[in-house]
């Protein structure tokens, strides 16, 4: 079985595999248990859910073809690095894949520490050690107050919808047969988001119904504005 991990960004717009695979690779999980006296009871451990998942690489970006490498043709060295330097600068996670003997990490994931240094003899080969951390996507979730037969309340939660790793671009130019809502469904990822983009544009209600092509939309940034 050969051994793999895979970077991307934003749903893979860019990506690389690890040229060459990492010398050391750690992962470490802690179950956030907390201990507390308890008058007449001693000690006792009250279990919290387990903590975020830390990875720690340590490997090589070549600047030659080794016999032991991953792909093909590698990228330059200095490449790797300013694509990592690239994403930590986003404040964005990554998605991070390991796929190995019988088993397969695939999560989202933050940069937590990005250190590197040309290797010593001047074959300009590239050492780095990369810090991870997984990351947990997170959004108020609506609740919905219902009764139940016998009259009381009762709350349910909304499923929690997919996470959506895309960047999303500041400007849409419009094409043919577009709607405000294919473009909120298609860019924000949420087609209820269409009165945003109206208010943010200044597009009249009669021009909501015939949106002229090639006009160039500005495209809300983060959450849903009106919450």
């Amino acid at each position: 079985m050969r051994y793999s991990i895979e970077l991307s960004y934003n749903n893979k717009e860019e990506s690389f595999v690890l040229p060459v695979n990492p010398q050391q690779l750690e992962a470490g999980d802690a179950a956030g248990g907390t201990t507390y006296d308890v008058i007449g009871l001693g000690e006792i451990n009250v279990l919290k859910p387990p903590t975020l998942t830390d990875f720690t690489l340590a490997g090589l970006f070549p600047a030659t073809l080794y016999p032991f490498r991953t792909v093909e043709t590698p990228l330059p060295p200095m490449d790797y690095v300013l694509l990592l330097r690239k994403w930590m600068r986003k404040q964005r996670p990554v998605r991070f894949i390991l796929i190995g003997a019988g088993y397969e990490i695939n999560t989202a994931a933050s940069i937590e520490q990005f250190d590197w240094t040309e290797a010593a003899g001047g074959s300009g080969d590239i050492e780095y050690t990369l810090k991870l951390k997984s990351y947990r996507f997170y959004a108020a979730r609506k609740v919905n107050r219902t009764r139940t037969a016998s009259g009381d309340a009762a709350l349910t939660r909304q499923a929690e919808p997919r996470p959506d790793e895309r960047e999303i671009p500041a400007t849409y130019t419009l094409r043919r047969g577009d709607t405000l809502w294919t473009v909120a469904q298609w860019q924000l990822g949420d087609g209820t988001r269409w009165r945003e983009i109206q208010t943010l544009n200044g597009i009249s209600e009669a021009e909501v119904l015939q949106l002229p092509v090639g006009k160039v939309l500005q495209l809300p940034q983060g959450g849903d504005a009106n919450g």
